[in-house]
């Protein structure tokens, strides 16, 4: 038997490979656009960037030292250059469609991050395998920014699972709808009218703003936001500013909300503050043809009349009043049964000087009446002579 030569053993000794086939090699050598890898055959394999990563901006050099040991897949035994062409990324796709098909087959809540945010939904990855969200399923009301999910981290089931087709959908409705479900049950059986509760602006409309409790959203209606008037909603609220109310009606799943605490209704000690005759100071707040609103706090107007405005004659309130302008004017009616006040600044203005009076002419005393035959002295009194009249007849 005639011995072999040292290069038949070294050949001998090199194992043969397949397409298709998982090799490990040792990493000797990296290069900006591919890695170099003794996996024990005549030819090194080779990475190229490519098929290292989807990501693009990845640093080879960072992310791989020489020495490293890398399990890989055959794509071409010889890449036609001699060498032999490996895929890190298929290799990891193949076991990350493995771990997608179990959990599939097996409902699994899985946990990734949001590797990027595309034109229709989201992408992310498990274990190197692609998985696409749709944004109708990422979540169970329609989001109009998919940006914040970018980087987040996110949980999902697959619904969908064809990897021939490159079709693995993952859905995160089905998750978050589940979760406000049993968060909305948890809700109700807690909750009863009269109850504080705080929670989060969720929308704001014309007429009120939707506030997120932690399983159903309440209205909190415009007329119900303060004690005083609210002309805009969005003049006084922002999307996911927190609040506190109350609820005040429960029907079936709705609730309708209140931020007018009982015990903070000013209009309670308002027949002593604004009692008849009181000078109080207040801002206008808005103005008609008619008058000007003056607001003396949140939630008391009265109303300050055109006439009341001036002892001079006023066509309109804003010839001479502007909004948020602060005047002092003196209550002139008080009805608290229908919440009104009515003011007047025209009270405390000094009244006008009156004209001095000429004096009356004194009347001439008339001279007293002379009865024929009776003399009189100058002195003589009416009643004398009277007297000296009837003595005269009796004579």
């Amino acid at each position: 038997m005639s011995e072999l030569s040292f290069e038949q053993l070294l050949e001998e000794s090199l194992k043969t490979i397949h397409t298709g086939e998982v090799v490990t090699g040792k990493v000797i050598d990296v290069k900006d656009d591919e890695i170099i890898l003794n996996i024990g055959c005549k030819s090194d394999g080779i990475i190229s960037k490519s098929e290292y990563s989807n990501d693009n901006s990845i640093n080879l050099k960072e992310a791989v030292k020489v020495g490293d040991e890398l399990e890989a897949k055959v794509l071409k035994v010889n890449d036609g250059e001699g060498q032999v062409a490996l895929s890190y990324k298929r290799l990891a796709a193949d076991r990350g469609n493995k771990r997608l098909e179990e959990a599939y087959e097996n409902a699994e809540v899985l946990k990734s991050t949001v590797k990027q945010v595309v034109d229709g939904g989201l992408i992310v990855e498990v274990e190197g395998s692609r998985v696409f969200i749709p944004a109708s399923l990422v979540s169970d009301s329609y989001e109009r920014n998919l940006e914040k999910y970018n980087g987040q981290e996110i949980e999902f089931v697959i619904t969908e699972f064809n990897p021939k087709k490159r079709r693995i959908i993952g859905n995160r409705r089905q998750l978050v709808s589940a979760q406000r479900a049993a968060a909305k049950e948890a809700l109700f059986s807690r909750i009863e009218e009269g109850m504080t509760v705080t929670g989060t602006v969720k929308n704001i409309t014309e007429f009120g703003a939707f506030i997120d409790l932690g399983g159903a959203d309440g209205l909190l209606h415009v007329s119900e936001m303060s004690w005083g008037r609210i002309e805009r909603p969005k003049n006084l609220f922002t999307v996911g500013q927190e609040v506190k109310c109350f609820i005040k009606n429960i029907t079936g799943e709705k609730i309708a909300l209140s931020m007018k605490f009982p015990g903070e209704n000013p209009w309670e000690k308002a027949v002593t503050k604004y009692a008849v005759g009181n000078v109080v100071t207040g801002k206008v707040a808005r103005m008609t043809d008619f008058g000007a609103f003056v607001e003396l706090e949140d939630g008391i107007d009265a109303l300050l009349h055109v006439s009341q405005i001036s002892r001079n004659r006023v066509e309109k309130p804003s010839d001479v009043l502007k909004v948020g302008q602060e005047v002092t004017a003196q209550v002139v009616d008080f009805n608290g049964e229908n919440k009104r006040i009515s003011l007047s600044m025209k009270a405390l203005e000094p009244a006008p000087e009156k004209p001095e009076r000429e004096p009356r002419p004194k009347k001439e005393r008339e001279p007293e009446p002379i009865v024929p035959g009776l003399e009189q002295p100058e002195a003589m009194t009416m009643a004398d002579a009277l007297k000296a009249a009837v003595q005269s007849v009796e004579q």
